[in-house]
């Protein structure tokens, strides 16, 4: 909890009273890898903060083909944001990649941290434009740049992940097959 609430006073002063409140609606939790944090279906309720490891969330189509939308390694926060935002069940699962460390937060009680403590308001709101302009980025480049430039940007803004990941995991993520993923991995180390 000490990275998160040291990340928190990074960005805002945080009140005694607001770290106390957030200390009892998380909780720090190890999962091993593998472990499902959200299923495909359910109601959710919690948001993952992580402080090690690697998780990512990912949807399964009709034809039973995983896309991944987003990977979480440390600092980085991952959930079912439609489900929460929509209050519908969950379009995608949550997983552990590896034996990680995070801090699982109710979703209803940080959403009322903001009247309780209105300091916390514009850290709270910052994520959520990180978030959002994120994704945004992610459509873009998924429209307008080639597999192999996704690819590059794909190591330049997660440089450790491919010890952690699958190569189904990382082909899906950028769109293409994992034939496709060797070719362009081929043609690199040729250059």
């Amino acid at each position: 909890m000490k990275e998160l609430i040291n990340k928190i006073k990074s960005s805002i002063e945080l009140s005694s009273e607001a770290e106390e409140y957030l200390y009892s609606i998380s909780k720090e939790k190890t999962v091993s890898k593998g472990s499902v944090l959200i299923q495909q279906g359910q109601t959710v309720k919690k948001i993952f903060f992580v402080n090690s490891g690697c998780l990512r969330s990912f949807c399964i189509d009709k034809n039973g083909k995983e896309h991944t939308l987003q990977f979480a390694i440390k600092d980085w926060w991952i959930s079912d944001y439609i489900a929460i935002h929509s209050d519908e069940l969950a379009s995608l699962t949550v997983e552990s990649l590896t034996d990680s460390t995070i801090i699982e937060i109710n979703e209803k009680k940080l959403n009322s941290i903001h009247s309780l403590f209105p300091e916390f308001e514009p850290f709270y709101r910052k994520n959520l434009e990180r978030h959002v302009v994120s994704l945004h980025k992610r459509i873009l480049n998924q429209l307008q740049l080639t597999a192999p430039e996704r690819y590059d940007l794909f190591l330049e803004q997660y440089p450790d992940i491919e010890q952690y990941t699958r190569n189904y995991h990382i082909a899906s993520y950028l769109g293409i097959t994992q034939e496709s993923l060797s070719r362009i991995r081929v043609a690199k180390a040729k250059k």
